[in-house]
């Protein structure tokens, strides 16, 4: 009898310290249990394979005992949610939210500390976090380090980047884990800080798919009050564990209880068209905290921007080596950019042609001597260049229908920037500006900060809030990757946060592959502001001694428009290349930027996508189709298309011979009559693609 009671004990103990929950569809599930001494931690799994081995979870705190052992279970509490939201800009109307819920309540033996962990089972993945509920014991505390790992089952196909503190402007690697290395990539091919020391560190999210055929990526969500996460690789045993970047004296987050750490996730599928399309990463977030909504608008721009970068302007007024007169006045060089002419030019274009906005860059004083020099007080972010009168061009604007863009450039001086927000600001509502892009190039001040530490999340985050004080909205370069926050401030309506097209025109350029894999990775946080819609390809039209280029063809160029999701988007070429082709300038004047349905045709990451989406407010629909470096093609059933109605389809397609190298703008554009029941044929070249618009015939 005694030993049959000691049995049903130990089997009771083991019931309690192991606990699983499953998806929805019952195709994922997740395991936690409790070691013998205490520690916690998951297994996951889909369709009944392994996906990720036992991994610990913990938190180690500085200056007192860590959670991370010596744990007992107090409670297990369930739940389920299933509905539907309403997002104020987005690829889809409504988002559904379904998943199951555990949350483990964890209690440390050794000091009667309390944890939480709390998980979300989804369809499409898995998501955790952590939970410092109210008590005695812990109140202001630091984090030193996190142990969320993630232990992979093999060596499997990985689309990664260095894990640069400061920096995603990289070219993706596409390599088995076990080829994970920094030490031997190009990182001059990025504009990063370089605050690489491990080889073996990456960021997330990172991409994957095993031999078997399941796509898995490794990400996080509601980044709030905390740093970023990195992901660090132990070599030759495919493990994952959680790097949290540091602030200036290595702490990593500062947090009061009651508080929770960010969602860490992990979307998992045999599908890859069911990573790409996943919200899960904003279903994590929370709903929006903005009342009044109605400011919040998409909008469809073009600016003084891209002739900086092809060095037909410049940003500064009187050049690098800061020239001044007797009077000590600036002595303009005549290449400046942002003068009220040129300017009154692009809102003169816009209006032409239908955009929303003219965003101008270089207008206001402190361009001469602005980078890498860690200056505080470069930017005061109120006051023009002598040849840029505000009220004239802002005037002129309000009288052609054209919303001015503003442009804060922080040079990385943070603390000079929150200094002058609020006069920034009043600025811009005193001229009716909706919008700005903010910049954060260069090292951080407050000195040592990392862009994707705790402090710079803080001022990123207080930026939009902020913005949102004003009716306004924010679109922020150089920042940290988002992570969904758009759910709840929508007016942060777009992020750069990864290598974008202004790459091809001064550098090694983006690889034909690039576009197929942001959709995967930084997307997966929220919209992007790519700039696509670039008409020159070879930067030569500019300087015959230039070999730089779009690694793109002309009609992939109106593809991004589709594939690479943003409420926000430029034309980011010149007016006069968009005048040398009107025909495929079309497409961009046509192209939506809002949806109610987006439809993930096809993909595979690395490789090729088709997206097919439409319109909020009509019941025109948009294709976009995009391959790497190889030519495909392609038949796509145009099933999407609402039933019993015809449709004039015109296709923006390579040509025969184009070939994103050697032929990028050969182009063929054809209209035909489809409906729903067709089929149409797509032949993409090497680093082509196809854009199709749909609009009813009446």
């Amino acid at each position: 009898m005694k030993y049959k009671l000691t049995t049903i004990l130990l089997l009771f103990i083991a019931f309690l310290n192991a606990q699983n929950t499953q998806s929805p569809s019952k195709n994922i599930s997740l395991d936690f249990k409790l070691s013998s001494d205490g520690i916690p931690s998951y297994t996951l799994a889909y369709k009944n394979k392994p996906i990720i081995l036992q991994s610990d979870l913990g938190i180690k705190l500085k200056e007192t005992n860590s959670l991370d052992a010596n744990f007992r279970i107090e409670n297990i509490d369930r739940k389920s949610v299933n509905e539907t939201w309403q997002p104020v800009l987005g690829e889809q109307l409504n988002i559904k939210n379904n998943y199951n819920e555990m949350t483990v309540s964890l209690s440390q033996l050794s000091s009667n500390r309390k944890l939480n962990i709390i998980f979300r089972v989804f369809d499409e993945g898995v998501a955790f976090r952590y939970e410092f509920p109210k008590q005695p014991s812990l109140n202001y505390f630091i984090i030193s380090d996190e142990k969320s790992q993630f232990n992979l089952t093999g060596n499997h196909k990985t689309f990664w980047i260095p894990g640069d503190y400061d920096s995603q402007e990289y070219v993706y690697n596409e390599t088995k884990l076990s080829e994970v290395d920094n030490s031997k990539i190009d990182l001059n091919n990025g504009i990063g800080l370089k605050s690489i020391k491990d080889k073996y560190r990456v960021q997330s999210p990172l991409q994957m798919k095993t031999n078997e055929g399941i796509y898995i990526n490794i990400f996080e969500a509601t980044v709030v009050n905390y740093p970023v996460m990195h992901l660090d690789l132990v070599p030759n045993e495919y493990k994952l564990t959680s790097n949290l970047v540091p602030n200036a004296i290595g702490d990593k987050a500062y947090l009061q209880a009651p508080c929770v750490s960010p969602w860490r996730t992990i979307m998992v599928s045999d599908d890859a068209r069911d990573i790409v399309s996943s919200k899960m990463i904003l279903n994590l977030n929370e709903p929006c905290k903005i009342e009044d909504t109605s400011f919040i608008k998409p909008m469809k721009y073009v600016g003084i921007w891209w002739e900086m970068h092809v060095g037909k302007a410049t940003w500064d007024y009187a050049g690098s080596q800061n020239a001044q007169n007797a009077a000590g006045n600036l002595i303009p060089t005549g290449k400046h950019g942002a003068t009220t002419a040129n300017t009154k030019r692009y809102i003169d274009f816009a209006a032409k042609h239908g955009f929303d906005g003219v965003l101008v860059e270089g207008w206001n004083v402190g361009w001469e001597d602005w980078f890498g020099n860690w200056k505080e007080n470069v930017f005061d972010f109120v006051t023009p260049y002598p040849d840029y009168n505000l009220k004239e061009i802002n005037d002129y604007a309000k009288s052609k229908g054209v919303k001015m863009i503003m442009h804060h450039e922080t040079s990385g001086s943070v603390a000079n920037y929150e200094r002058h927000l609020d006069r920034a600001l009043n600025l811009m509502k005193e001229y009716g500006y909706p919008a700005a892009k903010s910049g954060y190039v260069g090292r951080i001040i407050p000195r040592g900060e990392f862009h994707d530490g705790q402090t710079m999340v803080n001022h990123f985050n207080f930026v939009a809030k902020r913005f949102a004080d004003y009716k306004m909205m924010v679109n922020s370069h150089e920042s940290s990757r988002p992570t969904g926050f758009s759910r709840t401030y929508p007016n942060y309506i777009a992020a750069e946060a990864a290598r974008g097209n202004e790459f091809n025109a001064w550098s090694n350029g983006n690889p034909p592959m690039h576009e197929t894999i942001l959709p995967f990775t930084r997307l997966l946080g929220g919209p992007m502001d790519y700039t696509p819609g670039i008409f020159e390809i070879k930067m030569s039209v500019y300087d015959k001694s230039k070999t730089e280029q779009v690694h793109t063809t002309l009609a992939k160029q109106l593809a991004l428009y589709i594939t690479m999701y943003s409420p926000l988007q430029m034309a980011a070429d010149l007016p006069e290349n968009y005048e040398k082709y009107p025909d495929v300038f079309q497409f961009i004047k046509d192209v939506a930027v809002d949806w109610q349905e987006s439809k993930y045709l096809e993909a595979e990451p690395g490789d090729y996508l088709t997206i097919a989406r439409k319109d909020k407010h009509s019941e025109n629909w948009f294709l976009g189709a995009i391959t790497d470096e190889n030519k495909r093609t392609t038949e796509i059933k145009l099933d999407f298309l609402s039933p019993n109605k015809k449709y004039k389809a015109t296709i923006y397609q390579d040509g025969k011979t184009a070939d994103w190298k050697n032929n990028p703008i050969s182009y063929d554009i054809k209209t035909i009559q489809v409906t729903s029941k067709s089929k149409i044929k797509l032949s993409l070249a090497n680093g082509g693609g196809t854009a199709v618009s749909f609009e009813p015939i009446n």
